[in-house]
């Protein structure tokens, strides 16, 4: 029998969620990661594996904050299929932090000091975009996600050619992000103008010139 979550129950597995999220190697996977032992990398010298792991710090971080958008959204969705929807797309997104967090280890690098920071923002605007309305929720995933596409677009040309990993990574990240986007406006997620996303890639902005080296 399936027990209904009393609100205790809710706010723990708030907790451990973000807990999940923010404390490194913490996230577990449900998909093996699309870099499998087969793919090994050609040498990289040390301004390569640096400007890898910046961008893959980048990602990790973008993950990050998918998950407290996911997080926020699920608390204030109205409709229980459109809360549902949420937590499947969060669940993949989750395999992509730990996918970014696994490579980060492999550059013998470290994800972003301002994780935190980034999570509690992403969770305020997730809860908001959630409580206006699910349409406007919906509308958001898929925005959001359209930038996220763009973003390992441009890592993808920018990988130094060795790091084969990361490459294998973002690549079926890329597939990912772009299904959750299609899926949030099948099911009824709002157009957003282009003004609109003009300002969130701004945003998108503000956080990969500041995590590539935080």
């Amino acid at each position: 029998m399936n027990r209904t979550l009393t609100r205790t129950d809710q706010l723990i597995h708030q907790f451990d969620t973000v807990l999940r999220t923010l404390v490194p190697h913490a996230a577990q996977p449900s998909r093996p990661s699309p870099a499998t032992p087969e793919i090994v990398d050609e040498p990289m010298d040390d301004d390569e594996r640096r400007h890898a792991a910046g961008l893959m710090r980048i990602n990790h971080t973008g993950e990050v904050c998918a998950q407290a958008l996911y997080q926020g959204q699920g608390l204030t969705a109205k409709l229980p299929e459109v809360r549902g929807q949420m937590e499947e797309a969060a669940q993949e997104e989750v395999d992509h932090l730990a996918w970014c967090d696994e490579r980060l280890q492999e550059l013998h690098d470290r994800p972003s000091l301002l994780n935190p920071l980034f999570y509690a923002a992403s969770f305020g605007i997730g809860a908001v975009a959630g409580a206006v309305g699910d349409s406007v929720s919906l509308g958001f995933v898929a925005a959001t996600e359209e930038q996220v596409g763009k973003h390992l677009d441009k890592h993808l040309e920018t990988l130094p050619s060795g790091d084969r990993r990361s490459r294998a990574v973002l690549k079926q990240m890329v597939i990912d992000e772009a299904h959750h986007a299609q899926l949030a406006l099948e099911a009824g997620g709002a157009r957003f103008p282009a003004p609109v996303k003009a300002g969130m890639t701004l945003m998108s902005k503000v956080m990969t010139s500041s995590v590539y080296k935080l």
